[in-house]
């Protein structure tokens, strides 16, 4: 069983930034496909951006350019940086850990972009 355990989410104005964490508690952190999702009032749960393994990353078209994943398999750890922020990005966003056979998720995290 992997835990998941977010941080860094809160308020801030449209244009601001924020700076999400997702610790994992295993010790093969490294082997995992990790992602960021995001859940809106309303909507169905998207996903926003995902790292490989091997570091290959993917965004959602409306991030693109703005937010930027990464991880620290040293820290067990993967980061998703949100710059330019939008009204539209409120959600909470959870941290997922993903390989054949094995999927976990975070908690969440709620982001509000409001002025």
């Amino acid at each position: 069983q992997v835990q998941l355990v977010e941080s860094g989410g809160g308020l801030v104005q449209p244009g601001g930034s924020l700076r999400l964490s997702c610790k994992a508690s295993t010790s093969i952190f490294s082997i995992y496909n990790m992602g960021w999702y995001r859940q809106a009032p309303g909507k169905q749960r998207e996903l926003v951006a995902r790292i490989t393994s091997g570091g290959s990353t993917n965004y959602a078209d409306s991030v693109k350019g703005r937010f930027t994943i990464s991880r620290d398999n040293a820290k067990n750890t993967v980061t998703l940086q949100m710059n330019s922020l939008k009204p539209e990005d409120t959600a909470v966003y959870s941290c997922n850990a993903f390989r054949p056979l094995n999927n976990y998720w975070g908690q969440g995290t709620q982001v509000t972009v409001s002025s």
